[in-house]
C-alpha cells in the first residue's frame, strides 16, 4: 500500500460515509489520487460495497483486513523461499555433476578453450575461494571488459575476508583506466605491486588450484587448470619471488645507485639481449614513442652513440 492509499484509508475509517468529494477535501490529494487509492484498496479488499448505500464502499476494519494482507503477503514469502530452496538445490547438484566430471578423469589438467570458458571458471572458482587469490597480470587483464567482469567477484571475495593479491606491470601506471581500477581494488583492501614485465597470465587459487595460459602471447586461446602439487609449488615460488621484488602500487618506483627505475633497467636489458624498440614496448606495455624517448635518455646518461653501445656501457658499468 502506498502513502496516498494509506492516507485514504485512514480517511475513509475516521469518516465511513465520506464520499470522493470529501476524501478530496480531507486528504488534500488531487481527485485523480483518490480515486487511484480507492482501486488500489479495493483491489487489496480493504473496501467493500456498502449495505447501506448502492455503489458506496465502506472500509474494512484494519484487524480484519491487514491481517488478511499480513496472511497473503506471509504466503507468498513462504513460497518464494520454497522456490529459493529449490533453485540452491538445483545448483547443487548441477555444479556437483559438473565436479565429478571434473574429478572422475583422474587428469590433473582441464583445458579451458577461448575467454568466455576462462572467465566463467574464473568466476566458479572465484565464489570458492576460500582465503586467497593471487595473480599474474601482463596487461590484458586491464581491458575494460576483463574490468567490469572481475570488479564484482573481487569486491565480493573481498568482502568475505579473502586476500587479494595482484602484479602488474609498471606501465599500469601511466594507463587512466587501469591505474582508476587499482586504485578501486586497493581501496578495498587488495593489494597490488608493479614490475617491469610480467611473465605470463598467472591466477592461483588458495595455493592448490591455478590457471595457466595456453599461450602465454596470446590468452585469448584459453588457459589450464591444474592443480598437481608440483606445479602449484612452482607457480607459487614464480609469485612469491615477483612479489619481493615488486614495487607497492601508489609508491614512486625506487631508482638503485645509478639513478636507474626498474622500469630502464628492464628496457636496458631487453635493448642489450637484441630486441627491437618494438619488442620492448610490447614487453613493458608502453607505447612505442615512450621507450624511444626513455632509450634516448639513457643513451646522454651512458655517453652511447647507439643502442647497441648503450647495452655495453650499461654492462661494463654495472647498470645492469
Amino acid at each position: 500500500m502506498n502513502s496516498q492509499a494509506e492516507a485514504v484509508y485512514r480517511a475513509m475509517l475516521a469518516c465511513p460515509d465520506h464520499g470522493v468529494a470529501d476524501l478530496v477535501e480531507g486528504t488534500g490529494l488531487p481527485i485523480v489520487a483518490v480515486r487511484a487509492a480507492l482501486n488500489e484498496l479495493a483491489d487489496l479488499a480493504l473496501l467493500k460495497p456498502s449495505a447501506d448505500s448502492d455503489g458506496r464502499l465502506r472500509p474494512v476494519s484494519p484487524d480484519v483486513g491487514l491481517a488478511t494482507l499480513l496472511a497473503a503477503a506471509e504466503a507468498d514469502a513462504a513460497a518464494k523461499q520454497a522456490q529459493l530452496v529449490a533453485t540452491r538445490a538445483a545448483i547443487a547438484m548441477i555444479a556437483a555433476e559438473h565436479d565429478r566430471r571434473w574429478d572422475g578423469d583422474g587428469d590433473a589438467t582441464r583445458r579451458l578453450i577461448g575467454l568466455d570458458a576462462v572467465r566463467g571458471r574464473l568466476e566458479e572458482l572465484q565464489h570458492r575461494t576460500e582465503s586467497e587469490c593471487l595473480s599474474l597480470n601482463p596487461g590484458g587483464a586491464h581491458r575494460p571488459d576483463a574490468r567490469a567482469a572481475a570488479g564484482p567477484l573481487n569486491q565480493q571475495a573481498l568482502e568475505r575476508g579473502v586476500a587479494i593479491r595482484a602484479i602488474c606491470r609498471d606501465s599500469v601506471r601511466n594507463d587512466a583506466d587501469a591505474y582508476s581500477y587499482a586504485r578501486w581494488l586497493t581501496g578495498l583492501g587488495g593489494q597490488m605491486r608493479t614490475v617491469p614485465t610480467v611473465p605470463m597470465p598467472l591466477v592461483i587459487i588458495d595455493r592448490r588450484l591455478a590457471i595457466l595460459p595456453l599461450d602465454p602471447s596470446d590468452p585469448r586461446e584459453g588457459a589450464l587448470e591444474v592443480d598437481s602439487p608440483g606445479m602449484i609449488t612452482a607457480v607459487c615460488a614464480l609469485f612469491d619471488q615477483l612479489w619481493s621484488v615488486a614495487s607497492s602500487f601508489g609508491e614512486v618506483a625506487p631508482t638503485d645507485r645509478n639513478g636507474c627505475t626498474p622500469l630502464e633497467q628492464a628496457l636496458l636489458e631487453i635493448i642489450s639481449a637484441g630486441h627491437t624498440d618494438d619488442v620492448a614496448a610490447r614487453k613493458l606495455g608502453l607505447s612505442l614513442r615512450t621507450v624511444r624517448r626513455m632509450m634516448a635518455s639513457l643513451m646522454v646518461s651512458l655517453n652511447a652513440s647507439s643502442r647497441f653501445q648503450a647495452g655495453l656501457n650499461a654492462s661494463k658499468l654495472g647498470w645492469i
